[in-house]
């Protein structure tokens, strides 16, 4: 009897060890496969760290970088991953300029020297400047005093070209200073970019001042003069240099030249009193040239007000268009087709001068939409192409508005977007 028992118990103990056993073999085998799905999820985060600083410096990232990135993702915080990305400084020596560089020359050329104009733009998106600043306020970036550079000179390049001889890193090396202070505008004349030296090389270089505000179109709200063509609005201001039958045919006036200076050229009035001064003789491509502005007082010899002269050149073309009497500005192109620009409807549409006009183009929902298409093309390398790209592009596009028109807020969030691709 004893010997049965002592069988039983030996048998029930076997039975309960083989239970503990398969136990413990399934809590292993779930502790195993926990550990399995935590170092996939890591690896995941990982790569997507990768995808995401690629996309936004163009360069590697540090071991140290991507970990802090793929935490930050695992966490739920992609925005703060794409913020740690900005933080190396080839987003701003390298993204920064490739992206703000062919905004500066009528060639759009990515590889043109580092200038006024494209530095400016840099060190706003650093600061987390309202990015509509760059067409109205009173700003430049220049590399700072501690570093050893030539001075910023009004008739070349040379402080921008050093900071980019020197490979300064421009994350730490710009600092904002008055542009009135070092290019002798009045303050009221200063109008960001606009009034740079580099645009007014290259769009204020003879001419009529009309390249400035094209390019300003094409830069800075996505679009040419042709898509804008618009031959119902008063031809009242259009110019004297503009013919009434090109050809001898009236009707090419009618159906294509008026379509574009009936709302161009009262908008281009805004840059009436400013001119690129250089030597044409020695200097005729304006390489020393310097931004000229007609102040309170002086007056044009060639047209006996403060307007510049090249606003009356061809002006027997047909002598009964508009002249030029000042630079107040007017928008027609609120009524009509192209109130699809989106124009802000607190402003008036019309005012004097260069920093009221980048003020108007600047709260047009054509400005914010145009800032996020360039972002996308920049870290997606590609333009919006699906409906998905279409409503992120306008998702987007809310957001800078909601979060004060900061550019970096935008690649964030068109970074995440784009990451897994």
């Amino acid at each position: 009897m004893k010997d049965r028992l002592r069988t039983i118990t030996s048998l029930s103990l076997l039975s309960n060890f083989r239970q503990i056993m398969q136990l413990k073999h399934i809590v292993n085998t779930f502790i195993g496969v926990l550990s399995l799905l935590s170092v996939n999820a890591t690896a995941g985060s990982l790569e997507q760290a990768k995808q995401l600083h690629d996309r936004i410096a163009g360069v590697a990232a540090s071991e140290a970088t991507l970990l802090s990135m793929a935490a930050l993702l695992d966490d739920g915080k992609p925005i703060e991953a794409a913020y740690l990305a900005m933080e190396t400084p080839a987003f701003y020596s390298t993204t920064l300029k490739l992206f703000a560089t062919p905004w500066t020359n009528i060639e759009q050329d990515i590889f043109a020297p580092l200038n006024d104009y494209s530095a400016t733009v840099i060190g706003a998106v650093r600061d987390d400047v309202d990015f509509r600043e760059i067409l109205q306020a009173d700003m430049v970036y220049v590399g700072k005093n501690s570093l050893n550079l030539p001075a910023y000179n009004l008739n070349d390049n040379n402080h921008y070209q050093a900071l980019e001889d020197q490979f300064i890193d421009l994350k730490d090396g710009l600092e904002r200073t008055t542009q009135s202070s070092l290019n002798g505008l009045p303050s009221s004349a200063t109008a960001g970019v606009l009034t740079s030296r580099a645009a007014a090389k290259e769009f204020f270089y003879l001419g009529t001042n009309r390249a400035m505000f094209r390019f300003t179109l094409m830069n800075h709200l996505c679009t040419d003069l042709e898509p804008l063509k618009d031959n119902t609005r008063s031809t009242d201001r259009i110019r004297q240099d503009v013919s009434r039958s090109p050809g001898g045919d009236s009707r090419l006036f009618i159906n294509n030249c008026s379509s574009c200076h009936s709302g161009m050229d009262p908008l281009a009035q805004a840059f009436a009193y400013y001119e690129y001064e250089f030597n044409l003789d020695q200097d005729p491509t304006g390489e020393n040239g310097a931004i000229a502005y007609n102040t309170s007082g002086q007056t044009d010899p060639d047209t006996g007000t403060r307007v510049q002269g090249k606003y009356h050149i061809n002006s027997t073309s047909f002598p009964y268009g508009f002249v030029t009497p000042n630079d107040d500005w007017q928008n027609y192109w609120r009524e009509g087709p192209n109130q699809k620009l989106g124009w802000d409807s607190s402003l008036s549409g019309q005012g004097s001068g260069a920093k009221s006009l980048g003020q108007e183009l600047a709260n047009s929902n054509a400005f914010a939409q145009c800032q996020v298409k360039k972002v996308f093309k920049s870290v997606c390398l590609r333009d919006a192409e699906s409906q998905a790209d279409i409503a992120q592009i306008s998702a987007t596009t809310a957001s800078f508005k909601q979060n004060s028109y900061q550019l970096k807020r935008v690649f964030a969030e068109v970074g995440n977007y784009c990451m897994g691709e």
